[in-house]
Order: C-alpha cells, then structure tokens, then sequence
C-alpha cells in the first residue's frame, strides 16, 4: 500500500528555489481560479506536481503556444526550441507545463545533462497543434489531443483534423482515461517503465482542467510512473478524460509565485535543467503581478 502525504507549504519571500528533497516553497491556492497539490508517496518513491484550473473563472485564460517562430517558411519545420520558463514569460502565462511530443534537426534523443534539445533548434511537434483558431501543426494521422473551442470548454479525444470550433490544440501519446475508465495500453516498454511524465485531464464538472507533472529517474526520490500508473493517479484526482503529454526530459511545471511576480519551475527536470521544447500549454490569470523579465533572446544553434 502507498503511503502517501499530500504537503502544503506556505510561500517564503526570498525563497527562489527548493532543495534536491524538500517540499517546493509555494501556495496551495496561488490564484483564485487556480490550486496547487504538491504530492509524495514512499513506495515507489514519487514526487508529484498538480494544477488544478478552473476554466469557468472569467480571469483564467488557456493557450498553446509554439516555441518560438516558424525558422523555415512553407519548410518543414514549425518552430524553433526554448525552454518552458522562457515560454511562460513572453507568453505571461501563471501556469506552464510542457506540451507535445516532437522532433529536433541535427539532434539525436538522448536524455540527461547530453540532451541535445537545446534552444534554437528547428523543431517540428508531432501535431495537432493550433493556437488562437490557428493551425500550425497539422498532422496527417489521428493523434490524442486536447483541444478546447471558443467558451473554453475542453475535450480529450483523437484528432486528425482539427475541430473547426478548435481555438487551441495540444497533442499528446495515449488517452489514459475516457469515461472515468483507464484505457491506456500496457503493451509497449514506454507504457510499462517508468518515466518523468505530464499529463492533462479533465473532471468530472467538465470544466476544471488538471495539469500533472511527475518527476522521475531519481532513485529512492522520485522514480516516474507507468502510464498505468499515470492514468490510475489521474482518475484519483477525478479525471473523467486524462491525456498523456510529452515526459521524459521535457517534464516540467512552471509556476509564477503571486506574490513577487516571478517565474519557478516548481519541479526537477530529469536532465539536470530545462530541456527546451516545442509548444506548451498555458495558464494565464488577468490582473496577476508579473515581475518585469529580461528574455534572453533566442540562439539559433545547430540547425
């Protein structure tokens, strides 16, 4: 049986960042559409990171955003590379976590501190993707996806093209629940191992989305999940539909702390720091405190 302690810790100012093995310093409810879950359990060791957002909350906006901007034209590449709290910052989003699944030039998939998934690398995601009623991403198979229309109201389900009512579109692996039921195959080594996962879902109001980060690959700390184990913590937390987003490397929560205005990411990246990625999704609260950030611009490396 797991033993299990959900934690809430309340914020200290000047407390930027959280050790190798404490409890992150942040609010249980930062926002007023917005809670935050900080969840451990001892066997498997695990280390979670959950979001709960309230669509219906007028002040609460939700938004996919690219990496950056398309480097090619009518190429074949969509975006270039850049890490999440890069991201959250132009983008003035409160809540971030790591979107699709994708494909680099010139970079082999390697995890850890070699990764070469670094900012200013063409990218292509795995797709659909569209944001603002815009599709940038579109893919030519039925992906797992969530998308949302113009009343914010969110939906998981397979996508090839895009909903015509489809504001924003975030595609992922596996639909882990449907129905309140766990569907996710068990087949396949990166179902069964365990991984730095995030994920999305929706509950059972139809209105409160659940963005899930859990941390991995840290032995006797935080080990990951299966995504039968994913799903599982997913209906926990009263998901009727649950998607599997991008893990491994790319797993990752920002959060921007209510009272200073500035950007953490609340999590432990798999590879030592952020990986950059593809897209994201986004949380964003009007009338929120934003400390002024200096965006380093973006490097256009390998391409």
């Amino acid at each position: 049986m797991k033993n299990i302690a959900w934690v809430s810790v309340v914020l200290g100012i000047g407390t930027p960042v959280w050790g190798a093995d404490e409890p992150p310093a942040f609010p249980v409810q930062p926002y007023a559409g917005v809670k935050y879950q900080y969840r451990v359990t001892a066997d498997p060791a695990e280390q979670v990171h959950v979001a709960f957002v309230d669509l219906a909350n007028p002040d609460v906006d939700v938004r996919v955003s690219a990496a950056g901007p398309d480097p090619d034209g009518d190429g074949p590449y969509q975006t270039i590379l850049q890490v999440p709290s890069v991201i959250a910052a132009r983008e003035h989003f409160e809540v971030t976590v790591n979107g699709d699944f994708f494909a680099a030039r010139k970079t082999v998939d390697v995890e850890g501190e070699k990764s070469g998934y670094v900012s200013g690398k063409w990218a292509t995601v795995t797709g659909p993707a569209v944001t603002d009623g815009v599709l940038w991403a579109p893919t030519g198979t039925a992906r797992a996806a969530l998308w949302l229309g113009a009343h914010k109201t969110p939906h998981i389900a397979m996508v090839k093209d895009a909903p015509v009512e489809a504001i924003q579109v975030i595609a992922g692996s596996h639909i882990l629940v449907s129905g309140g039921k766990t569907t996710v195959e068990t087949e396949s080594s990166f179902s069964r191992t365990r991984h730095p996962r995030t994920a999305v879902g929706i509950m059972g109001d139809g209105h409160t989305l659940v963005l899930v980060v859990a941390d991995g690959r840290r032995a006797g700390v935080s080990v990951g999940m299966s995504l039968s184990e994913l799903a599982e913590l997913m209906r926990q937390l009263g998901c009727q539909e649950a998607l599997n987003l991008d893990g491994g490397g790319s797993t990752e929560m920002v959060a921007r702390d209510p009272n200073s205005g500035e950007l953490r990411v609340l999590n432990h990246p798999s590879d030592g720091r952020e990986r950059a990625v593809a897209n994201v999704l986004g949380i964003s609260i009007r009338g929120s405190r934003r400390a002024r950030v200096v965006t380093p611009p973006i490097v256009e490396g390998d391409k």
